[in-house]
């Protein structure tokens, strides 16, 4: 439906970590407590069992799903026309043209099923076409129609009856040419004369249309009854009756039915724009999720679109960026990496800190904003921060996210020693995983001039775990290589307690790169262990990134 309040995004990076998730969940929330918009907190991929473990713990909501921010129909402020019934007759479809300054309309069933168009094009054909007398009785127009378009009483009949026969006729002067012109079944628009109310009675029309709201006497009224004639009393001169008879016809007899161009509320703004460049029509049919007739979309809607607004935590590489990005107006970036390449159109809010997780800037923003901390809220921060740390053994660990995680755990009631070996268990668990989910559930792609390469880490409390995981994913490196479309592909799996990193690699350098920025050589295995380096941030991507600049 239309936006009155369009909602920002904040989102992190695909293949999404603890941090990624619980930076946004607890940031939207923030947002949403200090500021007049509306913040959704989105995730770019799917859960690791690690997150889910950790939003299970603390009863939190799952964020939506969103892999592609690219303004959708959705996005646009869109017309919310309503559908009309095909009963609807062309004068009053005009009419609704005219007052809402719309030249298509919307036909659709009782179930909100779209039927077909009717436009100012179709209705002026329809008026042109004069000369059809038998328009009414075509398209079985309802009594109804008749008596709104004409402004009627009905004296005789059932206004919900439908013309299914007969011809429309002007009254003649006097009943012995009525009775040459006329046939059983007709339409009969008549003045006040009483020999040819009478004639029209013994020529059996289907219905008398007497004009200029001329009084009907009791006789006729009695005669028409009994010979199943219907009588109406219109206001207006026969020409007038005349001329407008014809719009009493319902729209669904004129509509267009075949080749509808139509969206759907997911229809990316960059197709819509392609066909509205090939079809000459001003409006367009929307179906929501359902497929139910929802709104109109015009061009002038597409010009006006607002782009979707998104804050981008944990992240800001372009690489790693939700699709569509580049599409959207980027408000803020909170993260705790390198600088990356995502460019903006204009001035952003930027808070990068040199701490171990984005989670550690986000509970320092609630202090800087008086806001409170709940529980649940303190509970999914400490536990990215615990991940992103690996319990304060990362070197990337600062006294700053030390002294957050201990206030976050006493806020949230949990033990960290004993809350961090259950997480970590959670989250290496292979039980019911595929291949290719083990290998995303923490995955980057970086670009080093040309080169893209793609990093991905699993960390281990135990070495058996560590092991299962290497025998899991050291065939798959040459399928993932090629999925991702990469050069080079490096996998880490760290052993946390023991503070060392197992690496598994393939692609035209990537053995290469790991001497040269590491100094050793790959194990008989084609492994490589990388003692005391646990941090692909600080420990890992600096060196290789050394490599392939000199490379």
């Amino acid at each position: 439906m239309p936006k009155t309040t369009h909602k920002v995004v904040v989102i992190g990076h695909k293949n999404p970590d603890t941090d990624s998730i619980c930076s946004a969940i607890a940031y939207a929330e923030l947002k949403n407590k200090t500021s007049n918009l509306v913040y959704e907190a989105c995730r770019a991929g799917e859960l690791n069992q690690e997150t889910a473990f950790v939003l299970d713990k603390f009863d939190v909501r799952p964020p939506r799903m969103v892999t592609d921010i690219n303004p959708k129909v959705r996005d646009v402020d869109y017309r919310e026309v309503p559908g009309f019934s095909g009963n609807t007759s062309l004068r009053r479809a005009w009419q609704v043209m005219r007052d809402q300054k719309i030249d298509t309309l919307p036909i659709v069933d009782s179930d909100r099923e779209l039927l077909g168009l009717i436009t100012v094009k179709d209705i002026a054909t329809a008026n042109m076409d004069i000369f059809d007398r038998t328009v009414l009785a075509k398209s079985h127009t309802t009594y109804h129609n008749i008596l709104e378009t004409l402004d009627g009483t009905m004296l005789v009949g059932n206004e919900n009856a439908v013309v299914d026969r007969g011809r429309i006729l002007l009254g003649a002067a006097n009943p012995e040419t009525m009775e040459s012109l006329m046939e059983p079944g007709d339409i009969v628009l008549l003045s006040n004369r009483y020999e040819s109310q009478l004639c029209a009675i013994e020529m059996h029309a289907s219905l008398i249309i007497v004009c200029q709201g001329a009084k009907v006497g009791k006789t006729i009224v009695k005669l028409a009854d009994e010979n199943d004639v219907a009588i109406m009393s219109v206001p207006m001169d026969t020409y007038a009756a005349a001329k407008l008879i014809s719009q009493c016809a319902p729209i669904s007899y004129y509509m267009t039915t075949k080749d509808i161009k139509k969206f759907t509320l997911v229809t990316p703004v960059d197709d819509v724009t392609r066909v509205m460049a090939k079809v000459r029509h001003r409006y367009f049919p929307i179906l929501d999720e359902d497929g139910k007739y929802c709104g109109m979309l015009s061009r002038r809607n597409i010009i006006n679109l607002r782009k979707p607004r998104v804050i981008l935590v944990d992240h800001n590489e372009a690489m790693q960026a939700v699709e569509g990005y580049d599409k959207a107006e980027i408000l803020e970036i909170i993260d705790h990496h390198r600088i990356g390449s995502i460019e903006t159109s204009g001035p952003v809010y930027f808070r990068n800190q040199p701490v171990g997780c984005t989670a550690t800037i986000v509970s320092q923003m609630y202090d800087e904003q008086n806001v409170e901390i709940t529980p649940k809220t303190a509970g999914i921060l400490l536990a990215a921060i615990l991940s992103d740390t690996l319990v304060f053994r990362s070197p990337t660990c600062t006294p700053q996210d030390k002294k957050a995680a201990e206030r976050l755990a006493k806020t949230a009631g949990v033990d960290v020693e004993s809350f961090s070996e259950e997480m970590f268990e959670a989250g290496e668990k292979l039980d019911g995983k595929t291949t290719e989910e083990v290998f995303l559930q923490d995955f980057k792609v970086f670009m080093c001039g040309d080169i893209r390469f793609g990093v991905a880490q699993g960390n281990y409390m135990t070495d058996s775990n560590l092991r299962a995981a290497q025998a899991l994913l050291t065939p798959y490196l040459p399928e993932a290589l090629q999925k991702q479309s990469l050069e080079d592909l490096y996998v880490l799996l760290t052993d946390v307690p023991e503070e060392a990193s197992t690496v598994l690699c393939a692609g035209h350098h990537a053995a290469d790169m790991l001497t040269a920025a590491f100094g050793v050589k790959p194990e008989k295995d084609g492994t490589t262990v990388l003692a005391g380096v646990v941090s692909r941030k600080k420990q890992f991507i600096p060196k290789i990134m050394g490599a392939y600049q000199e490379l």
